[in-house]
């Protein structure tokens, strides 16, 4: 059996996500920033206060068709809106409605947050070319709660644009934000996937990794069989975080999970980039320095 995803489930996959995007319309997109005008928006209630940039690049890194089919070549087939904006294929297990958070929307989304009795919401961002990212979120905080998590872009806080700030000034909003009812949108890190697994009579997934990279996966395994990829970085399992973990540390959160495992993973490619702009010496300053 593939280990990818074939043509036909692709076009299932497609035809299901178009449909749902019937019942929820994505936000609008265009190549620049754009702020509506009070009397744009009384004219018409239904347009967003804000229209964000198409995801044309990330961190810096150019995602064109180009740079996609020469370092993540698996990530080919792709389709376009009318507005020029990416939107991957979902992978399989992304049409289970079990576990939405699969689907790659590369898209824009709004959360709302609060902080904990301590006054804190439990993530650090980091500045990287002009764009605001989360570089941490603590286990359990009010940002893990509400779906915060690494890499992810932050666009706004409480309506005020992120674009061009510093990281202390971004803490310092949140550091003023009340206690309870704190807006942000966020766009989602590029080209990730969550694949469900399940574990056989000796608790095994199917998959070997190293710095958290997957390397092999074990022939006719779960991991084989529902699309994982190797190259791949794992960024969560069953939602909790591991990036900066030791493979030790990765290794008991996947032996303490049930029997279904949902890893949540990206390409290396992107990874790496990740990783070198956000700084990994931010890892080592994160046990010494609370979050927000």
């Amino acid at each position: 059996m593939s280990l990818y995803p074939s043509l036909e489930d692709m076009k299932v996959d497609k035809m299901v996500r178009a449909q749902m995007a019937q019942h929820q319309a994505p936000p609008s997109y265009h190549s620049t920033y754009q702020p509506i005008t009070a009397s744009a928006a009384t004219a018409s209630p239904s347009v967003p206060r804000h229209v964000y940039p198409a995801l044309g690049d990330y961190m810096g890194l150019e995602l064109s068709q180009d740079v996609i089919a020469v370092n993540m070549p698996e990530y080919q087939v792709q389709t376009f809106q009318p507005s020029g904006a990416l939107s991957m294929v979902a992978p399989i297990s992304s049409q289970s409605p079990s576990l939405l958070k699969a689907t790659v929307t590369n898209g824009i989304r709004q959360i709302i947050l609060c902080k904990d009795r301590d006054g804190r919401c439990g993530l650090r961002l980091h500045s990287v070319n002009n764009g605001v990212f989360v570089c941490y979120v603590a286990a359990g905080s009010p940002a893990a709660l509400a779906g915060l998590r690494f890499g992810d872009q932050i666009l706004e806080i409480n309506n005020v644009t992120m674009a061009g700030m510093t990281m202390d000034q971004c803490h310092a909003i949140l550091k003023k934000a009340p206690v309870n009812g704190i807006t942000m949108a966020v766009r989602d890190r590029p080209f990730e996937r969550t694949v469900t697994l399940h574990k056989d009579s000796v608790g095994h997934v199917g998959f070997q990794f190293k710095d958290g990279n997957i390397v092999g996966l074990v022939k006719d395994s779960s991991a084989a069989r529902n699309g994982l990829l190797t190259d791949h970085q794992i960024l969560e399992i069953n939602t909790v975080n591991v990036v900066g973990m030791k493979d030790k540390d990765i290794s008991k959160v996947i032996d303490a999970s049930p029997s279904v495992v949902n890893i949540t993973i990206i390409p290396q490619y992107i990874y790496k980039h990740m990783i070198s702009k956000m700084s990994s010496s931010l890892f080592k300053e994160l046990d010494r320095t609370p979050a927000v």
